[in-house]
């Protein structure tokens, strides 16, 4: 039952602010909080709960159970049922001396008062009662009860401050806004506080004390509307409901703080344990890879290749740069986390750690002064062993290269000494050169080895005077020498057939052939003939030079040496042929055949008796042209005398005519 909106409602909507109207009803407002306050706690213990605060507490009875109920403690024998004003006050009595006991300093309230049912002296007995044993134990920093609550209020609403404030008991909880917010802080799945309108104060103050009722076991001890319909809320009443929150919240928050500390101890105990689980994970995976290490080596502990050797030092070195400084900073790192362990243990006054058997600091301790004994075992053996192995191989090259210069050196001495007949020494340069070649693949053989001594880094090798680069050279002297020796004397039997060319023109010829002929292959390509011909003094156009090679290569592609002097030969040799004739008088006339005149004289001489269509009629040579060819004077003379004067020069003569009178016959 609500007292507030009944009797306050004014016709024109407005509150009456009368002092005594407003005392009646905050009288009213209390012992109807009050009231149903003693009911809830009576029904701890199923009792009936009361009626009227003025008239069922008059007995002492009800009074004393609820003292009994709420003071945890029995009160002794007392009066049941009581007829009698006596046996009523006896019990009131003990009531009030047990208030007393408790530390309660009851003014002007005897028992007689309650036992006549003056209202207002129960109305401050059971304000004071509830003050004593519900709101007393309430203390934040020290504060009264009064303000404790209301520090412990405004402490948990704090996070939802931008909607109300609580600054007391009346006015800061008519928007129902506090109370969801309490229950919101302490149990957030009841409901949900940012979802609400915040301008419904009765649906927020009822959604509140039906969700604490219901799900927090706090009665109702008025209605909604005593908090939102009313100029003021009653004070007394809104402490007594506020604080079953705080008795509701508090044992959450007992168990909130056995909890906490329970975690905190849990966390310090999980704590360590994690550690120490790391601890002996660490040291496992420490020694495991020790012990792995130390088998790797075993297995890779005999190699013969500098190669393999030299992998195996480079693995140890960069394990000493990774792998191993990895397991300084560990064995450092787990050091210090069993002394953090034994620490954090002894901090907390729990017993000290002892590691599992193989995983002490001595085991640890005796597994790394094994580690570094086969450390100092594997470097030494490694460097030995690559000293064997680049002793090895200097020697293996230098026996090689040894071998591979004498036999070049007595190659060379064979092909110093030949001489006889030019057949036989021939014959001989090839059984040389059948030597040489397969010198080659030695030479690849001593490339190899320098190659394994380069990767051994041996810069410097004791037992030769020799390196690869210089067998190289010195096996191509000796092969160009074979080479050029043979060219030299298949040359020599070709020019011993040469009977009409002198000593000094084949050398000659010889010399330039040999000058163009770069491969010393004996033979002169398109290009290197066409050369060694200019050289000689002989130019030809294009169109001439191509048909002389394809004549004197019979159409290869080279040229040898027999077809080069049998062709320098045949241009230089004295015929009197028309051709060679012509092509004499020709060179003799320079420049003074204005017309390039082209004729080819015919072997068959009946040819010369018909003049060429297109033969220039400017044909001539001069006197002066036999002196610039060096003609003795007396043949000059032979000349200008049998010779055709042209016709229309001067000083001229027809050479054409002349070759076709000479040849006619």
């Amino acid at each position: 039952m609500a007292f507030s909106a009944a009797a306050n409602q004014q016709p024109d909507g407005q509150y009456r602010v009368l002092d005594k109207s407003w005392e009646d009803i905050q009288q009213k407002a209390s012992i109807w909080t009050f009231a149903n306050w003693i009911s809830t706690k009576l029904a701890v213990r199923g009792i009936a709960p009361i009626k009227s605060l003025a008239t069922d507490l008059s007995s002492g009875e009800t009074l004393i159970q609820l003292l009994e109920i709420i003071g945890d403690e029995s009160l002794g024998k007392y009066n049941k049922h009581p007829k009698l004003r006596l046996q009523k006050i006896e019990n009131m009595n003990k009531a009030l001396e047990f208030i007393k006991k408790r530390g309660v300093n009851l003014t002007n309230i005897g028992a007689e008062d309650i036992v006549d049912s003056n209202s207002k002296l129960i109305l401050g007995l059971i304000w004071t009662i509830i003050l004593r044993f519900s709101i007393a134990d309430i203390s934040e920093e020290g504060l009264t009860a009064k303000e404790g609550l209301l520090l412990w209020c405004q402490r948990k609403t704090q996070p939802y401050s931008a909607d109300f404030a609580i600054k007391d008991f009346t006015f800061s909880w008519n928007s129902g806004l506090a109370l969801c917010a309490l229950i919101h802080r302490h149990r957030p799945d009841l409901l949900d506080y940012w979802t609400l309108d915040k301008s419904n104060k009765r649906e927020n103050t009822t959604l509140a004390m039906n969700v604490a009722a219901e799900h927090l076991n706090i009665p109702k001890l008025f209605e909604p509307e005593d908090l939102v319909d009313v100029p003021k809320p009653d004070e007394r009443s809104v402490m007594t409901y506020v604080a079953q929150y705080f008795h509701a919240f508090s044992g959450m928050d007992k168990m909130d703080t056995a909890g906490r500390r329970l975690g905190q101890f849990g966390q310090v105990m999980h704590a360590a344990w994690e550690m120490q689980n790391d601890y002996e994970r660490r040291v496992r995976a420490f020694m495991a890879g020790i012990s792995e290490t130390q088998k790797g080596w075993a297995k890779s502990s005999n190699f013969t290749e500098y190669s393999e050797a030299k992998q195996q030092l480079t693995e140890f070195d960069q394990y000493k740069r990774t792998t191993k400084r990895g397991w300084v900073a560990e064995k450092r790192d787990l050091d210090a986390l069993l002394g953090n362990i034994q620490t954090k243990l002894k901090t907390y006054n729990l017993s000290p750690y002892v590691p599992p058997a193989g995983l002490a600091t001595a085991d640890m301790e005796s597994s790394w002064t094994q580690l570094v004994r086969l450390e100092g075992e594997r470097k030494q053996k490694l460097t030995s062993v690559i000293r064997e192995i680049k002793e090895t191989l200097k020697k293996k090259f230098a026996t090689a290269a040894n071998q591979f210069q004498a036999e070049l050196e007595r190659i060379s001495a064979s092909l110093a000494s030949l001489e006889g007949e030019l057949e036989g020494q021939l014959e001989a340069v090839n059984q040389l050169i059948s030597k040489l070649q397969p010198l080659k693949t030695h030479l690849v053989d001593i490339e190899n080895l320098n190659s394994e001594c380069v990767q051994a880094n041996i810069e410097d090798n004791e037992y030769t005077i020799y390196d690869h680069s210089d067998l190289e050279f010195d096996w191509g002297l000796v092969s160009q020498s074979l080479s050029k020796k043979a060219s030299f004397i298949q040359n020599q039997i070709v020019a011993r057939t040469m009977t009409n060319v002198s000593p000094q023109q084949l050398e000659e010829y010889s010399e330039t052939f040999r000058h163009f002929d770069k491969d010393n292959s004996n033979t002169l390509s398109r290009h290197e003939f066409k050369a060694a011909l200019q050289v000689q003094g002989y130019t030809y156009d294009e169109g001439e030079f191509d048909k002389i090679f394809a004549d004197v290569s019979k159409g290869d592609d080279i040229v040898s040496f027999e077809e080069y002097i049998t062709f320098v030969r045949s241009v230089e040799e004295d015929k009197t042929t028309p051709e060679q004739l012509k092509s004499t008088f020709k060179t003799l006339a320079g420049d003074k055949v204005e017309k390039a005149v082209e004729y080819i004289f015919e072997w068959n001489l009946h040819l010369l008796n018909s003049p060429h269509p297109s033969l220039s009629t400017q044909s001539y040579i001069t006197e002066q042209n036999f002196l610039v060819g060096g003609l003795q004077p007396a043949v000059i003379e032979m000349f200008k005398a049998t010779l055709p004067k042209k016709e229309g020069v001067e000083g001229g003569y027809d050479y054409v005519a002349y070759l076709r009178k000479v040849f006619a016959n």
